[in-house]
């Protein structure tokens, strides 16, 4: 007698595997109060001081804030609304949920991503896209940094990626954008991707949401937003010492190149603003052959290789970069040393990014600041891969 054979999970069954643990071991760390998210602490303390009337930035950090998070809250007030749900929920837990939506962001961006390539080799099937893939995106140092932290990095790269690969043409696109935006300045950068690729009405929309955003913030709360504008987005006390080696902006650069120069960042923002028309007119060529998820990553790339400072768990855009060189590998793979040289791109990528080498290598308290020139080209090395996909110029379709 033959027995019918049992029916494999689906692939949603096994997305659904990894959310769940992160929520259960958020529980458990609210039973045992370990010490979970950082970055989540400071949200969700932000979040308990609106509610309270605490002001957000009068100082260096938050009351409710616990003693090993004790770090001032950087980003718009929109952010410290938007996070009041959290302010019910013990901090661990809110951790878990984060890691959880993180997890669940991170398989649509893959998915979405994979879906914008339209000649993907066979095996990267709809099953692999949803669960093989973001299991190793996962381990990449900017996702699991974020993930740590319950940082919010995850969550916005999956608006701006919804909002252009899949909103297009919708009534509603540029919505996301401006909402990200709102939340955390610098996805402010797709804003002009969105008029470079024709897309005015949806530019509007972004400008819209997040001025209508920051409109509501002064009338809810009007000192904190008038503090963030006038005072608290240009402090540097307010952030981490910029020249760490997990800056991996120019800025950063400049800053470990110049031994802390205080000309170090108008320079920086001179490059970046020589290096602005190239980079524009890279995103319309791309826009021109059909390749729009390209076009999107040298936006994203620029806007981090300009930002004052883009510390490493802001570089999760490594990972829609890495399903974009795995959906253009050719099908079958070639034998031999043209394997080698197919496979070359996306295995140095993923090497760079699964290496942890910039927390590996001597980094903190101005360590940096006397690398060795090996040192200074290993500790610069997401610089490197932006720079050297921006160079690339990709202009396949997709």
């Amino acid at each position: 007698m033959v027995r019918p054979v049992a029916a494999r999970p689906r692939p949603i069954v096994w997305l659904l595997v990894a959310p769940v643990v992160l929520v259960a071991i958020g529980v458990a760390g609210w039973l045992t109060d370990l010490e979970l998210g950082k970055d989540m602490a400071v949200y969700r303390s932000a979040a308990i001081a609106l509610v309270h009337g605490d002001p957000l930035y009068d100082a260096m950090s938050l009351p409710a804030e616990p003693s090993w998070a004790r770090l001032p809250f950087t980003y718009p007030p929109v952010a410290a609304l938007l996070f009041v749900p959290f302010a019910i929920l013990p901090q661990a837990v809110a951790w878990g949920l984060m890691g959880a939506a993180t997890v669940v962001c991170l398989t649509l961006v893959v998915r979405v991503c994979a879906d914008a390539v339209p000649e993907r080799p066979s095996w990267l099937t709809p099953g692999r896209t949803m669960v093989l893939l973001p299991l190793l995106l996962l381990m990449i140092e900017p996702v699991w940094r974020t993930l740590v932290l319950g940082q919010i990095n995850v969550v916005l790269m999956a608006l701006v990626v919804l909002d252009v690969l899949v909103l297009k043409g919708s009534r509603w696109s540029g919505v996301p954008i401006g909402l990200a935006a709102a939340v955390k300045l610098t996805p402010l950068i797709f804003v002009p991707y969105l008029l470079l690729t024709g897309r005015r009405v949806d530019a509007l929309r972004a400008g819209i949401t997040f001025a209508g955003l920051q409109a509501v913030m002064f009338a809810v709360a009007p000192h904190d937003s008038a503090r963030f504008w006038t005072q608290a987005l240009t402090d540097p006390a307010r952030i981490q010492p910029a020249e760490w080696s997990t800056n991996q902006s120019l800025n950063g650069l400049m800053l470990r190149l110049t031994d802390l120069a205080p000309w170090s960042l108008p320079v920086a923002l001179g490059a970046g603003a020589l290096l602005a028309v190239p980079a524009g007119l890279l995103v319309r060529r791309l826009h021109v052959l059909g390749a729009e998820l390209p076009a999107l990553l040298a936006t994203a790339f620029f806007g981090l290789l300009v930002a004052p400072v883009s510390w490493s768990h802001h570089w999760v855009w490594a990972a829609p970069l890495i399903v974009w060189l795995l959906a253009r590998l050719p099908d079958p793979l070639p034998h031999g040393v043209a394997r080698v040289r197919a496979l070359a791109g996306v295995g140095a990528v993923i090497v760079v990014f699964l290496s942890y080498v910039l927390v590996l290598m001597r980094n903190g308290r101005g360590v940096e600041l006397t690398w060795t020139p090996l040192e200074f080209v290993i500790g610069s090395a997401y610089l490197l891969v932006a720079g050297a996909f921006l160079v690339a110029r990709p202009g396949r379709s997709g």
